[in-house]
């Protein structure tokens, strides 16, 4: 048994926000600057008061529709999200009451950029098993809610999305291989080192990052697990017909792919119109890379991602 993608969706709130947008709101930054160190050249910011489980169940209803799969027949939703809507209950749970769907398992996954990768091997595993036999898999962020817009060096590099895929089980090749790592002494290198206690904001509320330490572990485990999944599926790098590496920065994203050997008509990008997504960066490139006809069926392709944790994951697909 096999867990096969049979849909994608994804969703992007509002207008580009371009880098001179950034500029004209006083952050003390410029186009070159930006896109010269990371490929950035404009993000979307949701509204005030826009949730993660809104922008998940826009992908989520898109993906469906693909998959020709109602609500009613999913069985497991899992959502990867480091922006919540509440502590409780999970962001899954309120989109599937929003779905109208009632009795599947629904949980959230907390990898940050990894999320989905995570959420899709967990996935995996359950359709596999055989216990379950369609799956919602949703990555959904509102990241401008925890950026510190002072602070040039991050605040430029994130936007807010989601991206959703609906699995189902079959007896042909779909998810050839996944792999989930974590190395929690690395959680020094790019966190959020605060929390809400008794009612007040206990640490430091926005997210920070130790830039290149983050992109010499990012481009090491994204080629390592890259060639793991490979060998696990019993192929080769060579042998990817796509790589969809996490959307976080041009200079991580050719590393890599530089790394593996995979050419760069062979590598999806979507971080220079979308900006670093968290969770929702690889099903918002593999969506579009779907949607206008890049990938066809037969083709193979690599999902990876690397968050704060340090976590990492992905998975070989065969559509």
């Amino acid at each position: 048994m096999y867990a096969r993608v049979i849909g994608t969706g994804s969703y992007l709130p509002g207008k580009p926000v371009s880098n001179d947008d950034l500029a004209a709101r006083g952050i003390d930054t410029n186009d070159e600057w930006i896109v010269t160190r990371t490929g950035i050249r404009s993000r979307h910011l949701a509204e005030a008061g826009t949730t993660s489980s809104e922008l998940g169940l826009i992908a989520a209803q898109r993906a469906l529709e693909m998959a020709g799969v109602a609500a009613a027949d999913l069985d497991l939703i899992v959502v990867a999200t480091s922006t919540p809507d509440f502590i409780f209950p999970s962001t899954a749970c309120i989109i599937q009451g929003k779905l109208g769907n009632k009795g599947a398992a629904a949980f959230d996954v907390q990898a940050v950029c990894a999320g989905f990768t995570y959420a899709l091997g967990i996935a995996e595993k359950f359709i596999v098993s055989g216990s379950h036999k369609k799956a919602l898999v949703i990555g959904a962020e509102v990241f401008s809610r925890i950026l510190d817009w002072n602070d040039r060096g991050t605040c430029v590099l994130f936007g807010d999305g989601a991206g959703a895929v609906v699995l189902e089980a079959s007896e042909t090749p779909g998810i050839m291989a996944t792999a989930m790592h974590a190395d929690g002494s690395q959680f020094g290198i790019l966190n959020v080192p605060g929390q809400v206690c008794s009612g007040q904001v206990t640490g430091d509320p926005f997210l920070r990052m130790d830039g290149q330490a983050v992109f010499k572990f990012a481009v090491r485990v994204l080629a390592d697990i890259a060639e793991e999944v490979c060998a696990k599926a019993g192929i080769s790098t060579a042998d990817l017909d796509w790589l969809i590496p996490h959307q976080a920065n041009i200079r991580i994203i050719e590393a890599t792919g530089k790394k593996l050997g995979v050419p760069r008509e062979k590598v999806i990008v979507s971080v220079d119109r979308h900006g670093n997504t968290s969770a929702a960066s690889v099903p918002l490139a593999l969506d579009e890379a779907v949607r206008d006809g890049r990938i066809q069926r037969g083709q193979k392709v690599l999902v990876e991602g690397v968050g704060g944790g340090f976590t990492w994951g992905a998975a070989l697909l065969e559509f």
